[in-house]
């Protein structure tokens, strides 16, 4: 994914161009691009039916299209590109594994989604693991599960990751054998006068691929740590090495209470922008939808410029909250062949969550869709 930049990019009054070369797809492109073929009837489940808005135009020069040029995938294309789809097993893969099957579950009958966590999620985090594994579910209908979190130490300025083989639920998920306390350092850096940190993300990959259960489909280490890649960063959301089915994601910048600075990484103010609820809910949409973007990346689905939807990229943080949880017909048929789901049911298990969790706006996007799919059967 692109590096995000500032929540804080300046609105820009006159227009913002997208970058060179980049031309906004038409509507005869969106069409077949969800199929792969513009004489191929769209199924009424994948009709956009007026609920799929259009990409919109960049409003600053730091929006994903004002920087990168990206040509989009098409289902037809996902098709041919998703290694997941191969009659060929998926490299490093260490499950049984059917060449016949249609669906990544008839493929890899064994295969899961894990979740990791890494350092710290108390009350006070504001991020709710057993949600963010309930979404993750809903979204993908694959198996999701969560490892035993990872301990995070800081002694002198050094991150350590402790690995302490103490629960017979953690072997369940590894090979490891071994009762021994293990450490892997981690790159860090560290501002005195602030007594902030940063992660970076290049060693937390390594130490990951070490740990990686026989049959998952990947790992995703989730953090409230802020990261960074190369030491001119400001930040980065995140990091995937998707040829070994690993990544890693912080949420620590999608905290609605704090104000980061533009110029360095370890500037940051508290506000009292919102109240706990607001926060929660605030939190919950934001978590998901990296979640589940990122997972769609490892799973072959590239960026998205045919609708607004969650798999458009982002530039900074601005651009990334306001963009929608939904996927568009393009993604949503490339996912539905995937993974083999029932996209109504699909779209009722969404609604659900959605209800109980007060997203508000969501629930009134997927009542609609559902009454525009359903009027038909």
């Amino acid at each position: 994914m692109p590096k995000l930049k500032s929540s804080k990019s300046k609105m820009k009054t006159r227009p913002v161009p997208f970058v060179a070369g980049f031309k906004p797809v038409t509507k005869p492109r969106q069409m077949k691009a969800i199929t792969g073929d513009s004489l191929a009837p769209i199924p009424r489940p994948l009709q956009p039916g007026g609920h799929f808005p259009p990409l919109p135009d960049p409003s600053s020069d730091l929006d994903w299209l004002a920087q990168f040029r990206e040509d989009g995938q098409t289902f037809k294309q996902f098709l041919r590109e998703c290694p997941w789809l191969s009659s060929r097993k998926v490299k490093y893969m260490r499950q049984n594994f059917n060449p016949e099957g249609a669906t990544i579950q008839e493929k890899y009958p064994e295969g899961t989604i894990y979740i990791q966590p890494l350092g710290d999620f108390d009350s006070d985090s504001g991020v709710a693991m057993e949600e963010l594994v309930e979404y993750t579910r809903l979204f993908f209908c694959l198996p999701v599960d969560v490892l035993p979190p990872v301990h995070l130490r800081c002694e002198n300025n050094k991150m350590t990751w402790i690995d302490v083989p103490s629960s017979e639920e953690k072997a369940l998920y590894t090979s490891r054998k071994s009762k021994r306390v293990k450490k892997h350092h981690l790159n860090a850096r560290f501002d005195a006068k602030s007594g902030r940190r940063q992660l970076a993300v290049d060693t937390i990959l390594l130490t990951m691929k070490q740990y990686i259960p026989d049959n998952a489909l990947c790992l995703i280490a989730l953090t409230m740590e802020d990261l960074y890649e190369a030491q001119s960063d400001l930040f980065v959301a995140g990091m995937a090495a998707g040829n070994h089915r690993v990544a890693i994601f912080s949420f620590f910048r999608y905290e609605p209470g704090i104000v980061f600075s533009e110029e360095n990484w370890f500037e940051m103010k508290q506000t009292n922008s919102s109240t706990p609820y607001e926060r929660k809910k605030l939190l919950l949409h934001r978590s998901c939808k990296l979640l589940v973007h990122e997972i769609s990346h490892l799973l072959g689905i590239d960026h998205c410029i045919f609708f607004a939807c969650c798999m458009n990229g982002s530039g900074n943080l601005a651009e990334d909250f306001r963009q929608p949880m939904q996927l568009c017909p393009v993604d949503l048929h490339k996912l539905q062949v995937l993974c083999g789901f029932d996209i109504v049911k699909r779209y009722e298990g969404l609604q659900e969550f959605f209800r109980k969790h007060q997203l508000c706006e969501e629930l009134n996007w997927v009542k609609k869709r559902l009454n525009f799919l359903l009027s038909t059967f």
